[in-house]
């Protein structure tokens, strides 16, 4: 009888650990189709934005999950170029949470895709060390939109995060100024199998790159391959 409870008790667990891995490798794969999409759009993200990016994150589908603004929150995966100071090929996503009042008023019934690109290394250095409060921990803008940023504001082109929405097949530039950005410490885990931080994954390589995400790294390293930022 013991042994019969040890077995079910460990055949749920085990089920339980395989279902979390599952809806991760789902999510992954929501962000590349996002991504294919949004990085595509002929007045979408300036492409010149997208080569001077560290990295990356997508969440896709958010929507408010609780009653009341306070209660959003979405959560997705940030992808970051590989290399010392960010100069290699876009590579392995640690998954993200991004949480607050201002994500509640980008939303309406339909559910919204976000997109942020982090733009220098003093931006990829604080989302990735701890949580970080955008507009106060980090310096956030709406991204501009079109092919080029050449009429961009000073605002816009010193901001260590751009973001973006789309909603309703409308694509645009919106802040998320008071919202934070996380890691999402159990995603990770269910995601890899033992607890990481983002730096673990996307700095130190203490994780490879699962099948899930090979199509979000594979339309950033098409359109974006090379890193042109003047970043040292």
């Amino acid at each position: 009888m013991r042994k019969s409870l040890i077995v079910i008790v460990m055949a749920v667990f085990f089920s339980s650990i395989a279902s979390g891995q599952e809806k991760e490798q789902d999510r992954l794969k929501q962000c590349g189709e996002v991504m294919g999409e949004i990085i595509n759009v002929p007045e979408g993200i300036p492409q010149d934005l997208l080569d001077k990016a560290e990295c990356v994150v997508v969440f896709p589908s958010v929507k408010k999950m609780a009653i009341g603004i306070g209660g959003s929150y979405g959560r997705g995966a940030m992808i970051c170029r590989s290399g010392a100071n960010y100069k290699g090929p876009w590579g392995t996503p640690a998954m993200y949470a991004l949480e607050g009042a201002n994500i509640g008023f980008q939303l309406g019934a339909q559910a919204t895709d976000f997109i942020l690109l982090v733009m220098n290394n003093k931006g990829a250095k604080s989302v990735l060390s701890s949580k970080v409060k955008l507009g106060a921990d980090a310096s956030a803008a709406a991204g501009p939109k079109g092919r080029t940023t050449s009429a961009s504001t000073d605002v816009v082109m010193k901001a260590e995060i751009l973001s973006y929405s789309r909603s309703r097949g409308l694509f645009a530039g919106v802040s998320l100024e008071g919202s934070t950005l996380r890691s999402d410490g159990g995603a990770n885990k269910n995601l890899y199998g033992k607890d990481l931080s983002a730096k673990q994954i996307i700095l130190d390589g203490a994780a490879k790159t699962p099948e899930s995400a090979r199509s979000l790294a594979a339309v950033l390293n098409k359109k974006s391959p090379t890193n042109r930022s003047d970043s040292k």
